[in-house]
């Protein structure tokens, strides 16, 4: 059966002949279809070994994937519904989701510091916490 590609983004897609599915039984409601049919989609998407991406890209993926990444390569399964074809789409739509969030460039942190007038009324407070607190004292523990 020849597929499409999967369009991730623009300029991101991935070709069908680097996509590895696997089929499997899954439980769950279903009788003897369930037990017999193999309608658990799983896709896998070697990431370390594409060529469709950057190489700047693929690193930020795989550090931003972490732990969903085994040796370089994603997996991604579905099992939801009793039909095989849905649960390719799903698995499909899924490794699109995973890759957009992950290709995400995370925004820089500006450091900032307290303006002088927050850090006066912290202090300011801090003084008055005090003074409450040495009021509560008993005049024998000065």
């Amino acid at each position: 059966m020849s597929e499409e590609p999967i369009r991730v983004a623009a300029g991101f897609e991935i070709p069908a002949d680097e996509l590895m599915w696997r089929f499997e039984t899954t439980g769950g409601p279903g009788g003897q279809h369930a037990n017999r049919s193999h309608t658990r989609a799983e896709l896998s998407f070697d990431l370390a070994e594409t060529g469709a991406l950057d190489p700047e890209v693929k690193q930020r993926i795989l550090a931003s994937l972490g732990s969903r990444v085994h040796a370089g390569v994603l997996t991604v399964a579905a099992d939801e519904t009793r039909s095989q074809w849905r649960n390719r789409q799903t698995a499909r739509r899924r490794l699109v989701e995973i890759l957009r969030d992950a290709m995400v460039e995370p925004k820089s942190r500006r450091p900032t510091k307290p303006s002088r007038s927050t850090r006066h009324r912290r202090m300011e407070a801090k003084r008055a916490r005090g003074a409450i607190k040495r009021l509560r004292r008993s005049p024998e523990d000065e």
